[in-house]
C-alpha cells in the first residue's frame, strides 16, 4: 500500500463538496460549547481533537456540575463506536503501512471519507492519501468552522434557518444505494440493518439503534455472504 501526496490532493479536493456543508454544523457545535460553559479556545480545541461531531454534541449536555463522568463516557463510547466497524473494514489496507502513517490516517477517520475511499480500496486502489486527504479536508473544516462559531456566535444567529441539515443523510444514502447497485448482495443486510435503525430509534438510547443496527446487519452478511 501506498500513500502519495497526489492521492492525498485528490481526496482532499474529492470532498470539498461535503466538507462545505460541515461548515454550519462545526459552528452550531462552536455557538452550542460556549453556552455550555467552554471557552472558544476549549471548544476549538475539542474539535482539533475529538473530531467527532456526534459525540461532541452529545457530550455537552453533561458538562453541567457535577459532571456525570460515567454517563459522559458510555453515550462518547454509544456513538463513536462505529469507528471500531469502519477500522477492521479497512484493516486489509491499512495494517499494511507503517504505524506512523497507520496513525496518521485513522486520526482523521471519519464517516465520509470512509464511505468515498472504500469502494476504490475494494476495486483495487493501493493508494491511501486519498483517505488521509478526505479526513484533513474534513478535520479542517470542522475546526476552522467551529472556531467561527465560538468566536463569532453571536453575530450569526440560528444556523438552522438554513436548512443545510438534510445534506449528510442523502450523502450516506447515496453512498449505500451506490454500494447495493454495485453489489446486490447487500441488499438485505442493508434493508434489515436500516429497519432495525428506525424501530429501535425511540426505545434504545442515543445512538445504539445505529449500532445495533451495524452488528445485525454486518451479522447477516457475513453469514449468508462471508462478507
Amino acid at each position: 500500500m501506498r500513500l502519495t501526496l497526489h492521492g492525498t490532493l485528490l481526496g482532499m479536493r474529492r470532498l470539498i463538496p461535503v466538507s462545505l456543508f460541515i461548515i454550519p454544523f462545526g459552528t452550531a457545535f462552536g455557538i452550542a460549547a460556549v453556552e455550555a460553559g467552554l471557552s472558544p479556545l476549549q471548544a476549538t480545541l475539542a474539535s482539533a481533537l475529538v473530531f467527532t461531531a456526534t459525540a461532541q454534541f452529545a457530550a455537552l449536555e453533561f458538562l453541567s456540575e457535577p459532571v456525570a463522568f460515567i454517563s459522559l463516557a458510555l453515550v462518547v463510547l454509544a456513538l463513536s463506536s462505529r469507528h471500531i466497524v469502519m477500522s477492521a473494514a479497512l484493516s486489509t489496507w491499512v495494517n499494511r503501512l507503517p504505524k506512523s502513517k497507520r496513525f496518521l490516517v485513522l486520526a482523521v477517520l471519519s464517516d465520509a471519507n470512509f464511505a468515498d475511499a472504500l469502494p476504490d480500496l475494494q476495486n483495487g486502489q493501493d493508494d491511501l492519501g486519498r483517505l488521509l486527504g478526505g479526513g484533513v479536508m474534513l478535520w479542517t473544516t470542522w475546526v476552522a468552522s467551529t472556531a467561527v462559531g465560538a468566536w463569532g456566535g453571536d453575530v450569526l444567529g440560528d444556523t438552522d434557518a438554513f436548512g443545510f441539515s438534510v445534506v449528510m443523510v442523502c450523502f450516506f444514502a447515496a453512498t449505500v444505494a451506490g454500494q447495493v447497485r454495485s453489489n446486490t448482495k447487500l441488499l438485505v443486510p442493508v434493508l434489515v440493518a436500516m429497519g432495525i435503525a428506525v424501530l429501535t430509534l425511540p426505545i434504545l438510547p442515543t445512538g445504539w439503534n445505529i449500532i445495533l443496527a451495524a452488528l445485525v446487519g454486518g451479522t447477516i452478511s457475513v453469514w449468508c455472504h462471508g462478507e
